[in-house]
């Protein structure tokens, strides 16, 4: 039994940052074939790089999310991840709008004429992008001259997927059998593994692509969800964590379709091992740019492209775009993310815990 146990989970000295900022670099280097023209890049079982980097966000942010569910009231629970999520979203939505849309304008047309009255104009983009849920990729006739023409944020879909997670856990934190241990977290898993394995035959009689997503990563974030509360009673067992990252690659290698879903605990404890184990930079882990990264990078490689980047190379085309990212996503952590959420915490700041030490939406694809 002794094997199955480990030491309480360091919520202050983690490296989760670290791994979060890799996954949207994952992201990144998985769109680059897609907006270059370079074909699908590497993928499994119909799966490139981005969309297992996603389920990392989700499983990440499942045990995260959980934990502040459990540590918070209803009303407190909403206010982080509402100031955790909209704010710098809704800053990217009006960035790219007014700022990245009228230079793209102007290097593909020479001027802004028409610009603010052609469907789907900037106004228009941001206003029914607003609520999480991407209804208009393009903004007028902007990236017309692209590879992938119109698409000004490929990533965003997945933040309306990741806070209605948020919004599953809010309503399972209300339910005592729910706070008392692992069991109903093991059976919602399960459930959600389960409607995702019955996918195609509700497929036949036809869904709505929104359901088909939702069964899709749900049960990511609810595998990091059931492994809050092993983590919580058993600790971070470095056997097991060792286990569960053959366990996870097994399943995700030699289960089609499902095995990612299935694995979703054990990739969740792996990731959670590795950031006991492996060191971050004290500058990452004091700024948590994975979000303002992820949010930022599919703009930013489209402009990259517009201005001739994609002549580079697809390597040294990635790392232009990963700079340039990097320093929007900065931007972004401080004038904003940070800002936001000592607002939602204003007791954060006498003393002010290491950010780390406050669980945070993790970015999504």
């Amino acid at each position: 039994m002794s094997l199955l146990r480990g030491p309480d989970y360091p919520y202050r000295t983690n490296s989760l940052n670290m791994f979060r900022l890799i996954l949207a670099a994952a992201v990144l280097f998985a769109h680059s074939f897609y907006i270059v023209g370079a074909g699908e890049g590497p993928h499994l079982h119909g799966e490139n790089v981005g969309g297992w980097a996603v389920a990392g966000f989700f499983v990440i942010s499942g045990f995260l999310i959980t934990r502040s569910r459990l540590r918070s009231d209803p009303g407190t629970y909403l206010l982080h991840r509402v100031a955790r999520i909209f704010p710098a979203f809704i800053v990217c939505l009006v960035v790219t709008a007014f700022v990245f849309a009228p230079i793209a304008a102007l290097v593909e047309r020479g001027s802004l004429t028409g610009f603010f009255t052609t469907p789907v104009t900037p106004f228009q983009y941001v206003w029914t992008n607003i609520t999480l849920y991407i209804d208009s990729y393009t903004i007028g006739q902007t990236l017309d001259t692209v590879p992938y023409p119109g698409a000004w944020n490929g990533s965003l879909w997945t933040l309306f997927y990741e806070f209605l997670c948020y919004v599953v856990i809010w309503v399972l934190g209300g339910i005592a059998a729910f706070r008392k241990g692992p069991l109903l977290a093991a059976v919602v898993f399960v459930a959600s593994v389960l409607i995702w394995i019955a996918i195609p035959l509700a497929q036949r009689v036809g869904l709505d692509e929104s359901f088909y997503l939702a069964a899709k990563l749900i049960p990511y974030f609810l595998g990091g969800s059931l492994v809050f509360f092993v983590v919580d009673r058993f600790g971070m067992s470095r056997w097991v964590g060792i286990a569960s990252l053959i366990a996870a690659l097994a399943l995700i290698v030699l289960v089609p379709r499902w095995g990612g879903q299935a694995a979703a605990p054990f990739i969740a404890y792996g990731v959670l091992w590795l950031s006991t184990v492996v060191p971050q930079p004290r500058w990452v882990a004091e700024n948590d740019v994975s979000y303002g990264f992820y949010i930022y990078a599919w703009p930013v490689q489209q402009l990259v492209v517009l201005f001739g980047g994609a002549a580079l190379g697809l390597i040294p085309y990635m790392g232009v775009a990963a700079v340039a990212t990097f320093a929007l996503a900065w931007a972004s952590w401080v004038v904003v993310e940070r800002r936001a959420m000592r607002l939602a915490r204003p007791q954060a700041s006498t003393p002010r815990r290491p950010p780390q030490a406050a669980p945070g939406g993790a970015p999504a694809v």
